[in-house]
């Protein structure tokens, strides 16, 4: 009897070796001058940037979430990968950190290398956007953890920022100026709640075209997050800016307190900017909450940037310079007295958003 053996168990190693050379070439088009060595080792190494005082390690990990399922679907596999990057590498960057290098984790239960090749194209491409380099990953082949013809991703970011540098800065305060930079759209968030409403609930067909959308559903919906390293950093360069916030799941209400002190609240007026359509469908369709939309989705706004009143028109110069489309939105304001506690003195109480 002839025994068994892991092809026969699911698992193909020619496969993954085909797909490892696949990979390589993606890899080296990432190569900054810090990285040592090439795909295929036990580790990747990246050497410290020269010239730095005190460099600070930055690490940021993050998925696409049921993004995945409409990639699906649609049997779309390239822009998950720049999602996949972008989730991480924009957190990253929050901090002031430059981005170093990417790590990726494909689990599937059948590598389909074709499949996967475009995944990878787009973290290749993911990685070009954000300045940062493919270094290294994991390709998981898993018999029944994953339905056929689907797959899971994690995304790993490393970056470096001097620590003198680092965001936020202590100094936030009332008076500063909130600034917004565009969304692509839903970007990697909010897909459980937009899949209910538009596809299920709906039932609208993936390659329709919609007249409020000017394009098919599916390419709004697969439209991939914008990496806002490059904008962000040089931003930053210029001086002025206090504080950076990914905005995220849990939109402006889940994200911009987060880089806010205590005592102080960000006031945003909603029509200082133009929501994607996307945005309108769900709620019209779902007859979603204003606030439920505010808090599940990013509405329009992907990166805010506080910064001080007297520098705010040379950063949107510097987005605009950059691609972006950036807005004042709003300011920062102290919060109302609260009354005193049983000390005698009053609590500041935690940051929030205020809409106008």
């Amino acid at each position: 009897m002839k025994g068994a053996t892991y092809r026969q168990a699911g698992v193909d190693i020619e496969a993954a070796d085909r797909f490892v050379d696949r990979i390589k070439p993606l890899a080296a088009r990432t190569k900054i001058p810090e990285i040592m060595g090439s795909i295929g080792g036990f580790a990747g190494l990246c050497a410290i940037p020269t010239g730095m005082r005190e460099p600070i390690l930055v690490s940021g990990t993050d998925g696409v979430g049921t993004k995945l399922k409409v990639a699906f679907a649609a049997n779309r596999h390239h822009t998950v990968g720049i999602d996949l990057v972008a989730m991480s590498a924009n957190d990253v960057v929050t901090t002031g950190a430059r981005p170093l290098f990417f790590l990726d984790y494909f689990a599937t239960a059948k590598l389909d290398v074709e499949q996967a090749t475009r995944v990878m194209e787009g973290i290749s491409e993911g990685c070009r956007l954000a300045g940062c380099a493919l270094l290294g990953g994991e390709t998981a082949e898993m018999p029944g953890m994953y339905l056929p013809g689907e797959y899971d991703l994690a995304g790993f970011v490393v970056g470096v920022c001097e620590k003198s540098l680092l965001l936020p800065r202590p100094n936030i305060g009332a008076g500063d100026i909130v600034i917004g930079v565009a969304s692509d759209g839903l970007h990697s968030n909010g897909f459980s709640l937009a899949r209910k409403v538009l596809l299920e609930d709906a039932g609208l067909p993936l390659e329709r075209s919609i007249e409020l959308l000017e394009e098919p559903l599916v390419d709004a919906l697969l439209r991939p997050t914008r990496l806002y390293c490059r904008a962000a950093l040089a931003a930053i360069e210029a001086g002025g800016i206090k504080a950076l916030c990914h905005v995220t799941g849990g939109g402006l209400p889940g994200n911009l307190p987060r880089v806010l002190p205590d005592g102080f609240d960000a006031v945003v007026n909603e029509r200082a900017w133009k929501k994607p359509p996307i945005f309108e469908l769900i709620e019209e369709l779902g007859n979603v909450s204003a606030d439920e939309m505010r808090s599940t989705f990013n509405c329009g706004i992907g990166l805010v940037a506080v910064v001080e009143q007297e520098h705010a028109q040379k950063i949107l110069d510097v987005f605009q310079h950059a691609g972006e489309r950036a807005s004042v939105i709003g300011s920062i304001v102290a919060k109302a007295a609260n009354p005193p506690g049983a000390d005698g003195v009053a609590p500041l109480g935690e940051a929030e958003v205020r809409y106008l």
